[in-house]
């Protein structure tokens, strides 16, 4: 058998990759509609991603974040989204690349997608990976700063990309204390088929 010299894996996982933006734009322009939420799993390892040194702490390796009813400031970015969500009442920001995605579920339509995170052929911008990293050594210095040094860095992750896409989710509320479902970290094998 031929040596797969066009590599269809990486061809295949970066389109989907596509169709995962190209949802979460929309949801971003509109908001979630009808019964649609999201889980969306990502290795927190991953080059590029942006949590905070406490939930690095809990979830050294993966996590799965849900889009349903407590999330704001939606950002599309051409290599990453950004989006806030809280965890045990605190408010967290993230910044996840499309890369580091391993599962996309839809569990209102029972819609999954599964990536080999890494294997892509999407190189992350240089600018994107030291402001990551620059924001990450701010963190260390001021773990008590509760200043928004993190405003800028979505931008970063857009490399010049079309600033429309960046737009703040319709009907969402803004964090609070009483509820933080959104903040659930579950496994996407709790979903899956027994077969």
């Amino acid at each position: 058998m031929a040596e797969d010299l066009l590599r269809y894996d990486i061809l295949i996982q970066d389109a989907l990759r596509g169709a995962v933006k190209k949802i979460l734009a929309e949801v971003g322009r509109t908001g979630l509609p009808g019964e649609h939420h999201f889980y969306i799993a990502f290795e927190t390892t991953a080059p590029g991603v942006r949590i905070s040194q406490r939930l690095k702490e809990r979830y050294p390796q993966e996590m799965t974040i849900v889009l349903q009813h407590q999330f704001w400031d939606l950002a599309i970015g051409e290599h990453a989204f950004e989006v806030g969500l809280s965890f045990g009442g605190v408010p967290e920001k993230l910044l996840v690349p499309y890369s580091a995605i391993k599962g996309f579920f839809d569990p209102s339509v029972q819609f999954a997608l599964e990536f080999d995170p890494g294997k892509t052929a999407e190189e992350l911008p240089e600018e994107l990976l030291e402001a990551v990293e620059e924001l990450a050594q701010a963190e260390r210095e001021a773990e008590t700063d509760t200043s928004d040094t993190k405003t800028g860095l979505l931008e970063a992750a857009k490399n010049g990309g079309d600033n429309d896409t960046k737009q703040p989710a319709k009907d969402t509320p803004a964090p609070t204390e009483a509820s933080d479902a959104s903040g659930d970290v579950v496994s996407l094998d709790a979903f899956r088929k027994k077969t």
